[in-house]
């Protein structure tokens, strides 16, 4: 009798454990750290295609007191914060973009120079298929005087939105052309690589379950050889 009770108690920590640990997976998925992976190219050079990130969802959560603010590590928007959002005209879309524009303020474009309330931000991270100016280039990605690549704005920021951008400016769906970002589609700020895999483009362009078994057998065959090891824990900035 005792060593049968002993194994039901045993069995009954062993399944507790497993059901507290699926809880606090699901709460840390849900509401502290999620996965993200790159699929386009509106990031580059900073965030490449394949790239895999975590996301801290928590940092930016809405809190009830003053208590809490100083209790928890919550923060607040920042200019060129890279962010992970739900993209407002399909919010099923995951999309991220670099915070450029804060509530209230001015945000203009020209010749691809960003300008804050009428002064030019510093903006190292940008990134150019054609300098800034130039109008000469391929028809592909010819620049021109009514290109908002080219000249944008001045719009003013409403309240609880943000102006984002992609760091390949010339290459980046963002608010330039389907406007702001409502403060409730913002999932997280995006931390830091944690894994990134060199697989072909189209692997990440196509959709569906053949593209899913595509990409597993593409990991499985070329996993050391296309993981690119130099962008292990790469902090995201």
């Amino acid at each position: 009798m005792a060593d049968a009770t002993f194994k039901k108690s045993t069995i009954r920590e062993y399944f507790e454990s497993i059901i507290i640990a699926v809880i606090l997976a699901f709460f840390i998925r849900t509401f502290v750290v999620q996965a993200f992976k790159i699929p386009t190219g509106s990031m580059e050079e900073n965030l490449l295609i394949g790239d895999h990130l975590l996301v801290n969802k928590f940092v930016f959560a809405p809190t009830a007191s003053g208590v809490e603010r100083t209790m928890l590590p919550v923060g607040t928007l920042a200019r060129r914060d890279v962010i992970v959002f739900k993209y407002p005209e399909e919010p099923e879309r995951d999309f991220i973009k670099r915070v450029i524009g804060l509530p209230g303020e001015s945000v203009e474009l020209r010749e691809k120079k960003v300008y804050i309330n009428g002064k030019p931000l510093d903006e190292p991270y940008v990134h150019f298929l054609e300098p800034p100016g130039t109008t000469a280039g391929s028809e592909l990605h010819e620049v021109t005087s009514f290109d908002v690549r080219e000249r944008y704005g001045p719009v003013t920021v409403p309240p609880n939105q943000y102006f984002v951008m992609g760091d390949n400016r010339d290459n980046s769906q963002d608010s330039r052309y389907w406007g702001f970002l409502p403060r409730e589609n913002i999932k997280g700020k995006a931390l830091v690589i944690y894994w990134s895999y060199e697989a072909e483009r189209e692997d990440y362009q196509e959709g569906g379950l053949g593209a899913t078994l595509k990409g597993f057998a593409s990991v499985f065959v070329h996993f050391f050889t296309r993981t690119r090891w130099d962008r292990m824990l790469h902090q995201i900035h």
